[in-house]
């Protein structure tokens, strides 16, 4: 006799009429399902077109939390949620349980998959657990969004004993990964905008970037009447590339639509006054590079933000060659072989999906300093990862800057090196401020926390012009990314289940959404939508409800493909 986990697995349509699911009608989590339940709701149909889904496992994640605050205010939410409610959910497996008609080359029931969720048709964004509904219900309608959208198939299929949980954990994990292969540009937008502005003293050049092989497609002027200016303008009409000259910066005004914005600002001297007012009109990926031989008097206060969402780089240096100042030092994404590394905020889940890479990363840093603000996350952390770090030759050093005189103890000893990377994983302008003024020459500081467009924090540009230090952002992943992470989540490179903190049926979503808030976990929360009813219950306590699944945890505390087919065969209806 087959085995309920067996059963399961084979993907049968199910025998229910209904589906049950978290709708949020607004901001506020009051708004979440009806009298704080899941309703329910006839179990949707499929068209010759489209697939019937069972959602298997769906990761809880802090950009659920965004969008309960946010309701319809939200960037990605394109509908009045009163009558027309959003289902979250975006970190899923699933598995197919129907199959249209014309699709029966192509999928059959008990395909698995997971999905990159930023789903585009036309450009227009359809984002599962946004716009298409998400994981928090027991089934769904695959459509050809999803299936033919401007990237292909959205859908990315798992090999047959790939863990439900650790699948669902691989879209947050390729968040994380994606940070590091990060790529900037040496150089000036090849078809892009570029924005020099002067004072033109004649003494800069651009020796690469402006010819034939490359060069952009537009360019503005602003007080480039020397000869550099006159340069460009002649380059650029034997390539044919119009020149629009802007007389003065006083002429820009707030913050620029897509139109006028520029792919790189190269800036001549400039002042601190100037970057502030310029860089709003940074496009998306957009380089501002300055070319400075004085230190600057104050600091700048720039929109992390953008620097956190739309890949915005601030390229410092004194090289008087354009083509210098790009290429001398370029930034970084890798975490640096042998470095130092501090990891700020490392107690939450995407802060413990960061040291765990760290540490299992083939070129690992030599020291891992992490800071967190909650003794007892950096406790679990440490009696989860310490003992591994330390066998791989690493130094680990844990601490809380809720301590101050401790802290100041510990960080005293870096008052001279300071750290190669810096991964930020706080969404607080002082605190990015402060981590700041802890880079190495040449480090790099990455701002990965959901940090609001429009959030500005004070940097000293000085440490970017003289030292070289950078200041990246990173947010989502791209399929490439899923599927680099998915392969090692299958070729146990990295393990996903790591990540698991709590478990709960679909009724738990809610005490979920609450506990992310709370930060009452120091990892994820994952529901599984199709077992009977089980209260939000952290991994080490399945000892105490599901004793038979915790036996099957790694010391009592970490998630394994053997505890969940032991937590299914236990919790799957009959």
């Amino acid at each position: 006799m087959k085995s309920k986990f067996v059963s399961y697995r084979e993907g049968p349509m199910p025998d229910a009429e209904t589906n049950q699911l978290w709708p949020l009608y607004g901001a506020g989590l009051e708004n979440l399902g009806k009298d704080g339940k899941t309703i329910s709701v006839p179990l949707p149909e499929f068209g010759p077109d489209e697939l019937l889904v069972r959602h298997d496992a769906c990761g809880l994640c802090f950009s659920d939390i965004k969008v309960i605050r946010l309701g319809q205010e939200h960037p990605r939410i394109y509908r009045d949620m009163k009558q027309d409610p959003v289902v979250l959910g975006h970190e899923v497996a699933l598995t197919v349980v129907g199959v249209g008609e014309n699709l029966k080359e192509q999928y059959q029931p008990g395909d698995r998959f997971i999905l990159q969720a930023d789903i585009f048709v036309d450009g227009v964004g359809y984002a599962y657990g946004y716009e298409i509904q998400g994981g928090l219900s027991q089934y769904n309608v695959v459509d050809q969004r999803v299936l033919n959208g401007d990237h292909g198939n959205y859908l990315i299929p798992l090999r047959p004993d790939t863990g439900y949980a650790e699948s669902a954990l691989v879209e947050p994990w390729a968040c994380v990964i994606a940070a590091y292969y990060l790529q900037y540009r040496i150089g000036l937008k090849d078809g892009g905008t570029a924005w020099f502005v002067g004072p033109d003293d004649g003494s800069f050049s651009l020796s690469v970037g402006l010819d034939e092989n490359a060069h952009p497609a537009k360019i503005k002027l602003t007080d480039m009447n020397g000869p550099f200016g006159e340069w460009i303008r002649e380059r650029a009409k034997s390539l044919d590339i119009p020149v629009i000259e802007i007389e003065s910066v006083e002429q820009v005004k707030g913050e620029a639509d897509q139109a006028d914005q520029a792919d790189d600002i190269i800036l001549l001297s400039p002042t601190i006054d100037l970057i502030e007012k310029i860089s709003p009109y940074l496009a998306y990926h957009g380089i501002l590079a300055f070319s400075s031989q004085e230190p600057f008097t104050k600091k700048a206060n720039l929109d992390v933000g953008r620097i956190h969402y739309n890949r915005w780089l601030f390229l410092g240096g004194t090289q008087k060659d354009i083509a210098e100042l790009y290429s001398h030092m370029p930034a970084r994404s890798e975490l640096k072989k042998g470095g130092r590394a501090l990891f700020v905020g490392a107690g939450g889940p995407m802060g413990r999906m960061h040291v765990q890479h760290a540490i299992e990363d083939a070129n690992p840093p030599s020291l891992i300093v992490c800071s967190d603000a909650s003794d007892l996350r950096l406790k679990d952390l440490e009696d989860t990862f310490a003992a591994e770090a330390r066998e791989k030759g690493i130094q680990w050093l844990s601490v809380n800057p809720m301590n101050k005189e401790a802290y100041l103890e510990t960080m005293s000893q870096f008052e001279g090196t300071g750290f190669d990377d810096i991964i930020m994983l706080v969404p607080i302008p002082p605190v990015i401020s402060d981590s700041a003024r802890w880079l190495a020459d040449q480090g790099v500081m990455n701002v990965f926390a959901g940090v609001a467009r429009g959030t500005t924090a004070i940097l000293d540009l000085n440490d970017i012009t003289f030292r070289y230090a950078r200041v990246i952002g990173h947010s989502a992943s791209l399929i490439e990314d899923m599927l680099t992470m998915l392969q090692k989540v299958e070729d146990g490179e990295l393990s996903t289940n790591r990540s698991v903190a709590a478990v709960g049926s679909l009724s738990a979503a809610k005490d979920g959404m609450q506990a992310l808030i709370d930060a009452v976990y120091p990892g994820k929360v994952v529901i599984f939508p199709n077992i009977r009813e089980l209260p939000l219950t952290s991994v080490t306590d399945l000892k105490e409800i599901l004793p038979s699944v915790a036996e099957k945890l790694i010391d009592g505390r970490t998630w394994t493909k053997e505890a969940e087919i032991e937590f299914l065969n236990q919790m799957l209806e009959d």
